[in-house]
């Protein structure tokens, strides 16, 4: 197999002289078909109706408010056209899940077979797809990110096989921060004929523009977001899965839940406030970029790596042992030190201005303590 490195958009005419053409009927496994199947029989669409009589609810309300006694909206209308609005996409585009690894097992659901299949990942990086793959018994080959943290497109394309039925990309990614570089997906994008799915968790802390407006090139590409991190909602666990009007059709369709009606609420809420969050974004930026300004003078950090998200990845001397001081002073950060492609490192969070403050103080008082036994 040879993978031309071409770049985007290519016309219909392009992509067939370069690209292997994806095709979704072709990838939907056998149990997905018959369910499809079985679903389009019995759906019925009803309009005018002002009584509601048919869901069993408690007619009479509940001890709150009365309106929550309804169950939600199984089309999440009003959540999806408030995102739609922002992301500036049709909701025919949109799928909601009460989190990514809800998405995740309705990707794996829909297209993969048990035993037969395989997915590719790029350690180090979010686990979800790995774990969840080896929940719904698939096959995980793993491409290792290069020391810089990017592709290794040579051996991807050696890993690839006709059962290959999912990509995982992670841009920018968990827990190393950089982001992957645009041309490599591309050409990931151009030349597999499975589904591409980049993760955008981090997407609004990055230089790199998202890979949204670039749905209608790819018929393969799903994107996943969510309103945890920019918006400051992760208590919600709102996620959003960015895809062709044909593949959100049967995402829709095969999703094991709706958004509930509080949750939809207090989210459509939150995105009247684009103006605040892009305040905040900003100010968290800045914050992330004064941290690494603090811990590149600290004498055992050996490298800060380049963020685009809302933490950094540090490499450090001792890093087991900065961890646990920093456990002691009371502050919880993450160690990836005895991961692979990840040794003496941790990731930080940035935090408020007295967390930040706490943080750098108690990493000075280890390097007065410590640092010159360590040498």
């Amino acid at each position: 197999m040879f993978w031309h490195k071409v770049k985007y958009p290519l016309s219909l005419i392009e992509r067939n002289n370069y690209c292997m053409i994806f095709n979704l009927d072709k990838i939907i496994n056998k149990n997905t078909r018959a369910f499809l199947h079985v679903t389009k029989e019995k759906t019925i669409e009803i309009t005018g109706i002002k009584t509601y009589l048919h869901a069993n609810e408690n007619s009479f309300g509940s001890p709150l408010t009365k309106w929550y006694h309804r169950t939600p909206d199984t089309e999440e209308k009003k959540l999806k056209q408030s995102i739609s609005v922002v992301k500036n996409l049709t909701a025919e585009k949109i799928t909601l899940s009460n989190g990514i690894t809800e998405i995740i097992d309705t990707l794996y659901q829909l297209f993969c077979n048990s035993e037969t299949d395989n997915v590719i990942v790029f350690p180090p990086t979010e686990s979800a797809p790995e774990m969840r793959a080896i929940l719904h018994g698939l096959t995980i080959k793993k491409a290792p990110l290069l020391e810089d943290y990017q592709l290794n497109i040579s051996h991807l394309e050696t890993l690839v096989d006709d059962h290959t039925k999912i990509i995982w990309l992670c841009s920018p990614n968990n827990p190393t921060g950089n982001s992957i570089k645009r041309a490599d997906i591309e050409t990931i994008l151009n030349n597999f004929n499975g589904l591409v799915v980049v993760n955008e968790m981090y997407i609004n802390f990055s230089k790199q523009k998202s890979f949204l407006q670039e749905l209608q090139d790819y018929p393969n590409l799903i994107i996943l977001q969510s309103l945890d991190i920019a918006w400051g909602l992760a208590g919600l666990q709102v996620a959003m899965a960015f895809a062709s009007d044909e593949i959100s059709a049967i995402l829709n369709i095969i999703k094991p839940a709706v958004i509930n009606t509080v949750t939809a609420e207090l989210s459509c809420k939150a995105l009247e406030e684009i103006g605040m969050v892009n305040d905040i974004i900003l100010e968290l930026t800045n914050m992330r970029i004064a941290l690494k300004n603090v811990f590149e003078k600290m004498p055992f950090v050996q490298k800060v790596y380049p963020s685009d998200a809302n933490f950094l990845f540090i490499k450090m001397k001792n890093a087991k042992e900065i961890y646990e001081y920093l456990i002691q002073k009371g502050i919880l950060v993450s160690d990836f030190s005895n991961e692979p492609f990840c040794e003496n490192c941790l990731r930080i969070t940035v935090g408020t201005e007295q967390e930040n403050t706490l943080l750098v103080d108690a990493l000075l008082n280890y390097n007065n303590e410590n640092y010159r036994t360590t040498m």
